[in-house]
């Protein structure tokens, strides 16, 4: 029991600094005095590093590191990174660096800056490693009796009353606390103890030793493929190297990348148990493995306008908020409720909403999730351009285009409606895309997947940075004016999001001429059992005749 305490307090320290962070636009913008878009380009680089890490990071566990390792790892970086973000506010290290204290632009000289990304980068390690590993190594913990499982029954509840409490301290707490030295530093100190308290158990911890990653079986295959290149297919598909005996087979065979094939070929006069060298010879399995994984490509890049999409909230959003009305009566509304009424429109309503989805159509129901999804980022941005629009009328109206620090005489909670559709968006995709892989991956690829294409949404973030760039060079063609100035009140983001639905539309129809074509395991399964078998490789039947997109 004390073990699921101390490594449970890793995620609630996590909670903190994430709403710590949910208003690290505003700290750019006015502490370092930076465009809005230079500092979303930072924050989104940032998030987009954080969600790619975990695949790498995956590998190091499964291959060398293991679970716990990682935890230590990525405790101590994650401690160390919002401590080194709080040095870098201007009046903690003033006197050692000669600088002044005040939250101003030239009080921030180049040692703070170095610190400021160092312990940007720490952080994303951080949130990487614990990502990979909280959840693992927790299953990895026994329960040592009946009694230890009764009491961790009966502390549910005062669990789950954390779980709710602690973001809402983050969410209303935090805000109030002005100086920006606070506002990171009680997140750091709350890592720190985390961290203690964490590695306080090291002598107690399960600790499961490494296994081996699957990658490193895909890597096999492509090897053993390359090295037999010149290899001739052998007439009947059962002469292949099919594993150990007794081992099941556990995907059809298909003909989608022969070549990849060859890495099962038992070369003329030797005997598999002669391939001593695996990297030299691969079974049948795994070969459709790697298969499985090379042919979800096509499906994983238009993930990518998802993560373009997904990268506003935390950027955009939180600047057009941060200059609205914010009071409710006479309550100033922190803008980390923003973030905090999203994630509970996503927990209780829309992951029930995906969960019913994923149900009720068991063979299609992820790719009819994923569709979902995208259809949120179009409304997400359709909305978000229309609210931007009246924000701007309302500007004009009052005259504070050249006033970017007065409020906005129009209400925030306008945007609770594009916060909504962005957690729809992203809860749809998340369980879709579990569900999809749960069905469609192999057993052992199923994490690595996840993250893949968790990473390539982080690649989304980072190429939303692109996005901005070339949208802006385009709209000053013809003698125009670039629709991103320094301030966002001159600025016209609503053309933005007009752009980004349109993507949005375009990147949906891609997806569904790709989810059709997408050969799913129940049809190869069929297809194999009404063909009584697997057909033979040197046969003239080419499977792939239903579909036209390579067989995908």
């Amino acid at each position: 029991m004390k073990s699921f305490v101390r490594i449970s307090a890793l995620l609630w320290a996590d909670i903190l600094v994430a709403y710590a962070l949910f208003v690290m636009q505003n700290y750019l913008t006015k502490v370092w005095n930076l465009s809005f878009t230079h500092a979303a380009g930072i924050l989104n680089i940032w998030g987009g590093i954080s969600m790619i890490l975990p695949v790498f990071f995956l590998f190091l566990v499964d291959a060398f590191l293991g679970n716990f390792s990682m935890l230590v790892i990525s405790s101590i970086s994650y401690s160390t990174g919002i401590g080194l973000v709080t040095m870098s506010t201007p009046p903690v290290l003033a006197n050692a660096t000669g600088t002044c204290k005040k939250y101003e632009h030239h009080c921030v000289g180049h040692t703070q800056k170095v610190m400021f990304y160092t312990g940007m980068s720490l952080i994303a390690v951080g949130v990487a490693g614990n990502l990979v590993s909280i959840k693992p190594f927790l299953e990895e913990q026994r329960e040592e009796t009946d009694d230890n499982a009764a009491l961790r029954d009966c502390l549910k509840i005062p669990f789950f009353c954390l779980v709710v409490i602690v973001p809402i301290v983050g969410a209303i707490a935090l805000p109030y606390i002005k100086p920006w030295s606070l506002r990171f530093g009680i997140p750091a100190i709350c890592t720190l103890v985390a961290m203690l308290l964490f590695l306080s158990g090291s002598f107690t911890y399960e600790k499961a030793e490494p296994e081996g990653s699957p990658i490193t079986t895909v890597c096999r295959v492509f090897v053993a493929a390359a090295s037999k290149n010149s290899q001739s297919f052998p007439a009947d598909a059962e002469l292949l190297y099919q594993g150990n005996a007794g081992q099941p087979q556990q995907f059809p065979h298909t003909r989608f990348l022969r070549c990849l094939e060859k890495a099962a070929i038992i070369p003329p006069g030797t005997t598999p148990e002669d391939e001593t060298n695996r990297w030299k010879l691969c079974s049948v399995t795994e070969v459709e493995s790697a298969k499985i994984t090379l042919r979800m490509v096509p499906m994983w890049t238009t993930f990518i306008v998802c993560g373009i999409v997904s990268s506003v909230g935390n950027t955009y959003f939180i600047e057009q908020a941060s200059k609205m009305n914010r009071k409710l009566g006479t309550w100033k509304v922190p803008l980390q409720i923003l973030l905090l009424l999203s994630q509970w429109a996503k927990k209780f309503l829309f992951d029930s909403l995906a969960k019913r989805v994923l149900k009720k159509h068991k063979t299609y129901g992820s790719p009819i999730g994923i569709v979902v999804a995208m259809i949120f980022s179009i409304l997400c941005c359709i909305t978000a351009a229309r609210v931007e629009i009246s924000r701007l009328k309302t500007i004009r109206n009052h005259g504070l285009i050249d006033k970017p620090d007065d409020v906005i005489p129009m209400r925030v909670f306008w945007l609770l409606f594009q916060f909504f559709l962005l957690a729809g968006l992203d809860s749809f995709f998340e369980k879709s895309v579990a569900a999809f892989y749960d069905t469609q991956s192999p057993e052992c690829m199923k994490s690595y997947l996840r993250f893949f294409s968790r990473g390539v949404s982080g690649l989304g973030f980072m190429c939303s940075v692109l996005s901005v760039y070339v949208v802006g060079m385009i709209s000053e063609k013809g003698g125009g004016k670039n629709w991103f100035q320094l301030t966002l009140n001159k600025s016209r983001l609503d053309r933005y999001y007009w752009v980004l639905a349109g993507l949005s539309s375009v990147n949906l129809v891609v997806f569904v001429v790709v989810a059709t074509c997408y050969r799913y395991r129940d049809m190869e399964a069929s297809g194999v059992d009404a063909e009584g078998g697997a057909a033979p490789i040197g046969s003239g039947e080419v499977e792939d005749k239903q579909c036209g997109y390579c067989c995908l």
